[in-house]
Order: structure tokens, then C-alpha cells, then sequence
């Protein structure tokens, strides 16, 4: 195998960690938008912690963390590409032709950044991974709720520029 043949398989490589991650990322913040809106409610009754068992919260566990982990997956290796095609700095500073991707990327970093530091503290509490009050756990369950929402709906716009820059649409 010569160096172009590495070179070609590293880039494959991220590409589908890239997608892999992204598909089970936003899956998940899609499934839970459509089919399970009772994990964060709306009328702000949270789940008593020991309501569906203990098996029934070690899935759960390993669901969240691997929909949160997907996601550093996603901007990590969307990182690595926009490195490796020299476009890191451009897309960064949105400038040029790397512009569309550049918002796309501050998007995507903005929903790590959403999960990791305001969504996933306090559903730990909602889903009763970490003691708390009812009462918190309901104030929480509804920021848990919007902080979801912001994610799905801003997934929208990061898909389409995603695509976009490979196909075409040049802002800059």
C-alpha cells in the first residue's frame, strides 16, 4: 500500500466515524423529539428514580453516554477532516469557500458544548443517576426539555451545511 492508498483510507475512515457518530447523535435527539417526549416532561413531573428498576437504568445509562460520547466522536473527526483538506482555519474564521462548513462546525460545537455542559448535568438528576429534590428534578426535567429541543432544531441547519459546502454552495 502506498501513501496516497493511507492517506485515502484514514480520510474514508473519519468520514464514516464522522457520519457513524452523527447518525446516533442526532438519532437520538430525533427519537427522543418523536417517540419518548415522557423522559423529559412537559408538565414537569419527573420520573421518581426508582421507578423502572435497576436494569431498566443501566440501559439507559449506557444509551446516554453513548449518544454524548457520539457526539465528540462527530466534532472530533469533523475536525480531523477540515485539518487534513487544509480548510481548519478558513471554516474556523468562516472565510472563503470553507464558510458554510465554518458555520456548521460552530453549530455542531455549540450543541457539544449544550449537551455536555447544560443538558447532560441536569438530566443526571431527571433521570435519577444523581440524588436529587423533586423539586429539582422538576426544574430540571425542563430545562433538560428545552436544551434537547435547541439541539434537534439546530441539527437542521448543521445537516444542510454540512452538505452543502461538498455540493456546491460557496457563500464566500
Amino acid at each position: 500500500m502506498d501513501t496516497f492508498d493511507a492517506f485515502r483510507l484514514i480520510d474514508l475512515a473519519l468520514r464514516w466515524l464522522h457520519v457513524g457518530g452523527a447518525l446516533i447523535w442526532i438519532g437520538h435527539n430525533y427519537a427522543n423529539f418523536i417517540s419518548r417526549p415522557d423522559f423529559i416532561p412537559f408538565a414537569g413531573e419527573a420520573r421518581p428514580a426508582d421507578a423502572a428498576g435497576n436494569d431498566f437504568q443501566s440501559r439507559l445509562q449506557r444509551e446516554h453516554g453513548t449518544f454524548r460520547w457520539a457526539s465528540v466522536v462527530v466534532w472530533l473527526t469533523g475536525l480531523a477532516m477540515l485539518s487534513r483538506n487544509g480548510m481548519l482555519v478558513d471554516a474556523v474564521t468562516l472565510s472563503g469557500a470553507a464558510a458554510p462548513i465554518g458555520v456548521g462546525f460552530w453549530i455542531g460545537t455549540m450543541m457539544v458544548m449544550n449537551l455536555w455542559l447544560v443538558l447532560w448535568p441536569h438530566q443526571k438528576k431527571v433521570l435519577g443517576f444523581v440524588p436529587a429534590s423533586h423539586e429539582e428534578r422538576v426544574q430540571c426535567s425542563r430545562v433538560t426539555f428545552l436544551s434537547a429541543r435547541v439541539n434537534t432544531m439546530l441539527s437542521i441547519p448543521l445537516l444542510f451545511l454540512m452538505m452543502a459546502g461538498g455540493h456546491g454552495l460557496l457563500l464566500g
